[in-house]
C-alpha cells in the first residue's frame, strides 16, 4: 500500500492535479458564464467551455506536466490531435451525464463537479499512455 501511494504521489501527478484544478476552473467559469449568464443550453455551454479548457490543458500538460519539449510541427500536431481525441471521449461522457442530470433536475454545477472527478482521472490516463508517452519516434525521444 505504501509503495502504491509513493507511486501515485510523484512530481508528475502532483503537477497534473494542480493544472487539472486550474483547467477545471477555466471549464467551470466558462460553463457558468455561458449557461447561467448567456442562457445557453447545458450541452452547448459545456462544449464551448470544454474547448477553452482543452486548449489550456494541452499547453500546460505539454510544457509543465509531461515535459514534452518537441516543437517540431509534425510532433506537435500528432500530440495535439491525440490529446483532443482523448478529451473528446471525456466530453461525450460529460455531455451524457449532464443530459441525465437535467432529466433528474440536478444542479448543473453540482453535476459537473461530480463528473469532473472521473474526467480528470481518465484524462490523465489518456495523456500519460497515448499522448505524452515519451516513446521514441523516428529515432528521437519526446523529451
Amino acid at each position: 500500500m505504501n509503495n502504491l501511494i509513493k507511486k501515485l504521489l510523484n512530481k508528475e501527478t502532483i503537477i497534473y492535479v494542480i493544472f487539472g484544478v486550474l483547467t477545471t476552473v477555466v471549464d467551470f467559469y466558462a460553463f457558468g458564464f455561458l449557461h447561467y449568464d448567456l442562457s445557453l443550453n447545458e450541452v452547448i455551454a459545456n462544449t464551448i467551455a470544454w474547448a477553452a479548457a482543452v486548449l489550456f490543458a494541452f499547453i500546460t500538460n505539454k510544457l509543465f506536466v509531461f515535459n514534452s519539449k518537441s516543437f517540431e510541427r509534425k510532433e506537435l500536431i500528432k500530440e495535439f490531435i491525440s490529446f483532443v481525441a482523448g478529451r473528446i471521449v471525456t466530453l461525450v461522457l460529460t455531455d451524457i451525464f449532464l443530459i441525465f442530470a437535467g432529466f433528474i433536475n440536478m444542479h448543473m454545477m453540482f453535476a459537473k463537479a461530480l463528473i469532473s472527478v472521473v474526467v480528470i482521472i481518465l484524462n490523465y490516463i489518456f495523456s500519460k499512455l497515448f499522448v505524452f508517452n515519451k516513446k521514441t519516434t523516428g529515432g528521437k525521444t519526446n523529451e
